[in-house]
């Protein structure tokens, strides 16, 4: 591991911390499958609480719409909604959390 100590903030940008920035990062997150047109919702959770506010970013591994839900200290849902009258497949998506 490489520790890194600098770091710019874009301007216009809002961080929530003045201090440090928090980052999570899960990869290959199982998602289940779904019928025709059918979106498939997936808890995701951390092994420690995350902070009042934070960003998600959600890649998903299948040609889906990717949102997240119900955001809390304890985790997340990610909800892949398959484009236009296709299915979800069982598989996985990977996910970014920036505090």
């Amino acid at each position: 591991m490489i520790d890194k100590h600098t770091m710019q903030v874009v301007d216009g940008s809002s961080a929530t911390f003045t201090d440090r920035t928090i980052v999570g990062v899960l990869t290959g997150v199982v998602n289940a499958s779904g019928g025709a047109g059918v979106a498939i919702t997936t808890a995701v959770t951390f092994s420690e609480p995350l902070p009042p506010v934070y960003a998600v970013f959600v890649t998903p591994s299948q040609f889906a719409w990717a949102s997240v839900a119900a955001k809390t200290s304890a985790g997340f849902n990610v909800v892949l909604t398959p484009i236009a009258a296709n299915s979800i497949a069982a598989g996985t998506f990977d996910v970014l959390v920036v505090a």
